[in-house]
């Protein structure tokens, strides 16, 4: 796994770097911290590397005010798309030995679609080693702790959220489409993938998208695969990725779709109260930092009922159960403050009430089993999914998330695909093409890998 990491770091970083700045060799290694040799100690510098808010939000509502008032909180923010957030960070951790004590990464978070990468070398700390225990852990779903579990056992990272997903509908339009915006009746109507391209005939007859754009039912697919992405160095094309192809192809040429990109302004601004948009899938998080924004007429204003679409939506399981990332935090081997780090681990993470509070705060369905199921039976409710209660929806799923099929290859490969095959959905290329196009891309980014 070394020698696979020195190649995954290496291959992203060709990406955008001609050249390490500090002239380290990607092969190099930190110095890794024996557990019989840490030390208390506490630097005046907390560096956190991430991809977006979404963990420093949770951060500075239910942490911040316990961070030593001598300690900088540092936060190092790269966009994901195109590999950039972890070009980033693997060039940081190829100098993590060599740099000043404050300038070490102390914190880093890590995607299920890449977290192999780092579980499996020595830049991630064993948990263990700075004070997290078993114990401290044992309420957090089990795949939570798979995904950043190390070849050898030792729990490399650990997560304040599970992301169990669904189909998130707007009430409104499902009402007008199938004569109810139950979220029981819903899930009836669309509970198989044959059913769900009815009620999208349906919608299109009203004048309704089923679907925002060309890749919003990807992760369902992707996370349903029966293979991992890589076998033996050869790269694997899924049939339940080619399901994808087929249906998105469909989509796109049957009006089912409005042709955004997921990430694009064009593809929220549907969820707006005007929207033609009939739902998207997606987790908590998705509901709390990217959906529930665009549904608010004054996104700086009160989040009430009745203000744009807020309100307006329902959650269901969908044709099939998936989930969809999550963020983990990784210590990194180095740190100068891994009391700290420690600390801050076991209150967003491992703390009942913490995660409690969190998820009555964003929405998000928490990484305890407990808590979710305590939360599940309660009379919660959520005013963007119309006072329904999504935490009991997606409790069951929780726990029969499969993460045996990742590689360290997802997030790389899962973007290859999705952008080479944008051209065959709008007829610019045959469908042979856009294949050869993502090998094509697809070795580019990881040159051990062959078709």
């Amino acid at each position: 796994m070394k020698k696979l990491l020195a190649i995954l770091l290496s291959s992203m970083m060709l990406v955008t770097l001609a050249s390490c700045s500090s002239g380290t060799d990607a092969t190099t290694e930190p110095t890794t911290t024996d557990e019989t040799t840490m030390e208390d100690t506490q630097g005046k510098v907390l560096n956190i590397y991430a991809w977006n808010t979404e963990f420093q939000d949770r951060f500075n509502e239910f942490y911040a005010d316990k961070v030593p008032a001598d300690v900088t909180v540092n936060w190092i923010i790269t966009p994901n798309q195109d590999n950039a957030y972890q070009n980033k960070l693997d060039e940081a951790l190829l100098k993590q030995s060599d740099v000043a004590d404050d300038e070490k990464i102390d914190v880093f978070l890590v995607e299920a679609d890449y977290a192999l990468k780092y579980v499996n070398s020595d830049y991630t700390e064993d948990l263990t080693n700075i004070g997290l225990t078993d114990a401290d852990v044992a309420g957090q779903y089990q795949y939570t702790k798979d995904v950043v579990t190390d070849s050898n056992g030792a729990l490399k990272g650990t997560s304040w959220q599970a992301t169990p997903a669904g189909y998130i509908y707007r009430r409104s339009i499902m009402k007008d489409v199938i004569g109810s915006d139950d979220p029981a009746d819903v899930q009836a109507a669309i509970d198989t993938w044959e059913k769900f391209d009815e009620v999208a005939a349906k919608a299109a007859e009203k004048g309704y998208f089923m679907l925002s754009g060309y890749d919003d039912a990807f992760r369902v697919f992707s996370n349903n695969v029966s293979s991992p992405w890589v076998v033996d160095d050869k790269i694997v094309v899924d049939p339940a990725i080619q399901q994808w192809v087929a249906q998105t192809k469909e989509y796109t040429d049957m009006g089912y779709n409005n042709k955004a990109n997921l990430w694009s302004d064009e593809s929220f601004a549907q969820a707006g109260t005007d929207g033609k948009v009939t739902g998207y899938f997606g987790p908590g998080w998705f509901f709390d930092f990217v959906l529930m924004p665009a549904t608010l007429d004054d996104p700086d204003g009160a989040q009430e009922v009745g203000n744009g679409s807020y309100g307006d939506w329902g959650l269901v399981k969908g044709p099939q159960g998936f989930f969809w990332g999550g963020t983990w935090l990784c210590a990194a081997t180095g740190t100068d403050n891994a009391d700290l780090v420690a600390d801050m681990m076991k209150t967003l993470t491992a703390d009942e009430d913490t995660l409690i509070a969190i998820t009555n705060k964003f929405n998000d369905f928490t990484n305890n089993e407990d808590a979710m199921n305590e939360i599940a039976n309660s009379d919660y409710s959520s005013a963007f999914l119309g006072g329904q209660n999504h935490i009991s929806v997606l409790a069951d799923s929780a726990m029969s998330i499969d993460m045996s099929n990742s590689s360290p290859y997802d997030q790389g490969l899962n973007e290859s695909f999705q952008s080479a095959f944008m051209d065959y959905f709008n007829g610019n290329v045959t469908e042979e093409e856009a294949y050869d196009n993502f090998y094509k891309a697809a070795i580019e980014k990881y040159p051990n890998l062959s078709r």
